[in-house]
Parts: C-alpha cells; sequence; structure tokens
C-alpha cells in the first residue's frame, strides 16, 4: 500500500481532476501517471532521483507529479514565471536528471548550458506491471522556499509527512470523497500541491483547478452539483468580496459552499465580516510553512474567530518560545513568542543543507519557525508576525507588526497596509506603516497614526505613514518587507 495514495486510486471511476476542458476520473488518472513514471524509469531513472516539473495548471502536469509519487521520484515543482538567476539556482542545488513539461517548446532557451534535458510529459503508452515500494519516509517533494533571508533552500517533504497532515486536516474539516474542491493555486507551493492535489486524491475528492483565478470563474464553479469546499489566500478573497458586493446571484453560488478556507497570510477582520456579511458564513484559516505543512487549522465544527488560525492540527505538536528558546508559561494571552512545532508533519531537512537544518532544529525536535504569535488560554493561535521583520523592539517594548496592520485595515480608508520597524537613534526602532488607501480622498498620515493609536496601546501607533500606490508582493502573495525596508531609509 502506498503510505500517501490511497489504495482504489485506479479502481474509482468518478472524478478526480477537473481543469479546463480536460476531465479525468481517479482510474485515467493513475493510468496517466503511471505512464509518465513510467517512461522515466525505462530511460534510466531510479526511486529517490529528482525530477524538476514546470508546474503549468495542467492535467498532464498533475499527472506527472502524481507519476513521480507512486514511482518514489521526487518531484522538485517549477515557478514558470522563476527569473534566470532562481532557476540556475534551483537546478543546480537540485540536480534534477530530468525536466519535465506540458509544452517544453514554452520554456525553451530556460535551462543554463549543461542542464538536465527537459522533455514533454507522456501520459499514454506503456505502463509497468509493478512499482517499487515506497515507504513513508521516502522523499516526495523538494520545494524551495521564498529566499527571503538569502538564496532558496529546498525543503525535502516526505510521503509521510504529507500522508500524516492531510489525516489531520481531513479531520480539521471533515474533508471526504463527498467534497469537491476548487482553487486556482500554483502547483508549485503547499497550498496548491499537497493540500490541493495530494489532498484531493487522499481524500478521494474531486478537485477542480482554475488556471486562472477570476472572481466570476471561482463562482460559476459553485451553486448545486458544484464546489463544496474552496482554497484561496486573501488577495483572492479581497477580490471575490468586491465581484460579490456587485454580482447578487454570484452570493448565493458562493454561498453554497460547505467550506471556506483561506491561508498563506491572515485575512484581516474586515475581510472576514464583509465576507460573512454577503455569504452568512465565515471563512475558515489555517496557518503552515513549506517546512512543517499546516500547523494549525480552524475545525470545520469549532469557533470560527477572525484573527487567529486556530488550534494546532491532529499530530502537530505546538509550543510558543522567548528569544533564548525557552516556552512561554501558558495563560498569558498577550505573550508573544516564536512558534515552535514538532510532528510528523515536519520536513525531513533541507536538500545540501545539514547547517541550515540544525540552525532551526532544538535540542527537543522542534522546529523553530520564525513566526510569531500568541495563543489564547483554549489554544487558538494568533499570528502576529515574522521574528526576521515583524518584531518590532520600540522604545523598550515588543511589537506585533501584524497587529498594527490588523489596526490600520481596520480604518474605512485604508485597502492594505504593511509595518515594519526601521532603525530610529531615539527608540532603537520606529514603526513605519505603509498604506494603499481606499478609493476617494486617502487618510492623512496624522489620522492613520491616531486612529492606531486609540485600537491600540499610544506606543504601537505608527511614527511614520507612507501613501503608497501598491505593496510589492511575492508570487503566493505575500508582501516582501525587504523592498519596504529599502524604501523606509531612502
Amino acid at each position: 500500500m502506498h503510505p500517501l495514495l490511497p489504495g482504489n486510486l485506479g479502481r474509482a471511476a468518478r472524478t478526480a481532476l477537473r481543469i479546463g476542458d480536460d476531465r479525468l476520473s481517479y482510474h485515467d488518472l493513475l493510468r496517466a501517471a503511471e505512464a509518465s513514471a513510467a517512461r522515466l524509469l525505462a530511460d534510466s531513472l531510479r526511486p529517490g532521483d529528482r525530477v524538476a516539473v514546470w508546474a503549468t495548471p495542467s492535467a498532464a502536469t498533475a499527472a506527472a507529479i502524481v507519476g513521480n509519487a507512486v514511482a518514489g521520484l521526487v518531484t522538485v515543482p517549477l515557478n514558470p514565471a522563476l527569473g534566470e538567476r532562481e532557476l540556475a539556482h534551483i537546478l543546480a542545488d537540485a540536480a534534477p536528471k530530468r525536466i519535465l513539461a506540458d509544452h517544453p517548446e514554452a520554456f525553451e532557451g530556460r535551462i543554463p548550458d549543461g542542464g538536465p534535458r527537459i522533455e514533454a510529459i507522456v501520459t499514454a503508452g506503456p505502463r509497468r506491471a509493478s512499482f517499487a515500494e515506497v515507504g513513508p519516509d521516502a522523499p516526495l517533494l523538494v520545494l524551495y522556499t521564498s529566499g527571503t533571508t538569502g538564496a532558496p533552500k529546498g525543503a525535502i517533504l516526505t510521503h509521510g509527512n504529507a500522508a500524516s497532515n492531510l489525516d489531520g486536516l481531513a479531520a480539521a474539516w471533515a474533508w471526504s470523497g463527498a467534497d469537491t474542491l476548487v482553487h486556482a493555486l500554483p502547483l508549485f507551493h503547499v497550498h496548491g500541491l499537497v493540500l490541493g492535489l495530494f489532498g484531493s486524491l487522499r481524500a478521494g475528492s474531486e478537485l477542480l483547478l482554475l488556471p486562472r483565478f477570476s472572481p466570476q470563474a471561482v463562482c460559476e464553479a459553485f451553486g448545486p452539483g458544484g464546489g463544496s469546499m474552496l482554497f484561496a489566500v486573501p488577495t483572492m478573497y479581497h477580490r471575490l468580496a468586491e465581484h460579490l458586493e456587485a454580482h447578487a446571484a454570484d452570493r448565493t453560488r458562493l454561498a453554497a459552499a460547505r467550506l471556506l478556507v483561506s491561508g498563506s497570510a491572515a485575512l484581516p477582520v474586515r475581510e472576514h465580516e464583509r465576507l460573512a456579511g454577503l455569504l452568512g458564513q465565515r471563512i475558515v484559516e489555517r496557518y503552515g510553512l513549506t517546512e512543517t505543512l499546516i500547523n494549525c487549522a480552524i475545525r470545520h465544527d469549532g469557533e470560527r474567530r477572525p484573527g487567529t488560525v486556530g488550534p494546532p492540527v491532529d499530530g502537530v505538536e505546538l509550543k510558543l518560545v522567548d528569544d533564548d528558546r525557552r516556552p512561554l508559561p501558558d495563560g498569558d494571552e498577550t505573550a508573544i513568542g516564536e512558534v515552535a512545532v514538532r510532528g510528523p508533519n515536519v520536513f525531513a531537512g533541507y536538500l545540501n543543507r545539514p547547517d541550515a537544518t540544525a540552525a532551526v532544529v532544538d535540542e527537543d525536535g522542534f522546529f523553530l519557525t520564525g513566526d510569531l504569535a500568541t495563543r489564547s488560554a483554549d489554544g487558538y493561535v494568533r499570528i502576529v508576525g515574522r521574528r526576521a521583520t515583524d518584531l518590532i523592539k520600540t522604545g523598550g517594548y515588543k511589537v506585533g507588526a501584524g497587529e498594527v496592520e490588523a489596526a490600520l485595515l481596520e480604518h474605512p480608508g485604508v485597502r492594505e497596509a504593511a509595518v515594519i520597524g526601521s532603525p530610529d537613534d531615539d527608540l532603537g526602532e520606529r514603526i513605519v506603516a505603509f498604506v494603499v488607501p481606499a478609493p476617494g480622498e486617502p487618510p492623512s498620515p496624522e489620522e492613520l497614526s491616531s486612529h492606531v493609536a486609540s485600537l491600540l496601546a499610544p506606543h504601537k501607533r505608527p511614527r511614520q505613514v507612507e501613501i503608497v500606490p501598491d505593496l510589492p508582493r511575492n508570487a503566493m502573495g505575500k508582501v516582501l518587507k525587504k523592498q519596504l525596508g529599502a524604501r523606509s531609509t531612502t
């Protein structure tokens, strides 16, 4: 029995995957996956070898990734938008034996001289009678981090990491074969690939993958006989809210969803309330990292508490630690600490970087996430930022940037906000806010600073407010605060 994929994968006639005009049953998906894997194994590859896949949203791409899992080959997903330097680094570090693409011609000239061969994904042809047994500790994926603190590192995720975490999420969300999951997330990140593709297969549900996000396409996927779950990121939910306010019929469609899940960044409380008013149900948030998969999730039958990511997923141990990695005492809901997690969800380490792995794992085997959070008495976690960029030490106080951002977003004149700490001779660091205003006359910096001071302690107010047209973001919509930091000092 495969440690990740269900034993009845190839016997089910029901639809496994829909992308555009392509529709594959579980049986057909397995046949296509096995054909892709058989071709690679016939061409001298062996279990444990790494295979890079250009992660375009297609049925062939999904089949290739599933085929690699069946055969024990290790997938290295490639973002089609990778820059030349990023791509060269990943290919040199991961050293894949092959590069697969649904349409190789689209990537001609992208591979550095001397790099691995790029070839088309094969989804038809000879199949093997059997594949070598794959164990739970065998590598499944090498996913590269965003590289915010240096060159991207390859996180090795095993079949067992994914299986255990997806089972925990299935329990949290009552995720089953009766569901149809809708998402428009890329197949080169945890949210779209592990949760979306492998999660659907493990649950036995149907996956409707939208090649491109649009609010209209998402809403059309729901309604009678349509989707039951939606995975999206906050930017998508913001655009959905704007669309729903103008299209009443689509509110009815999306309101039919059983579960609406947001991740990859915090969903502002204002958007929670806005969507709850439009849909009659609250969004469920979850929290995870590339290295740990999903650590916390609001349960389908739990309290949907805006601004929090819920309790730990089944199987995940979580603690908050201070600057010296000592556990914070329970019961102090205002104390900010770094999130540390332990469990079968935690990755096997960074590829070729035992030093980097050792630096983020403590003596008890807890992974230090770098994320800052508070924890309520009943176990709900609230993420307030990243240690590297979001813990601001100002005038002897510790301030979480996320808390200030959330306060700014409660002002009707603010559309987006990002907060950083900038060096200050007097305070150590001053709180600097970058604000994208809502349509209309933008609020003044003084008004926004006073607004924060009215909601939070006075020392948490921004000392500097910059009104900007947009915020720099990466492919998953996360704000690039290093770029903001450079702006604040120029």
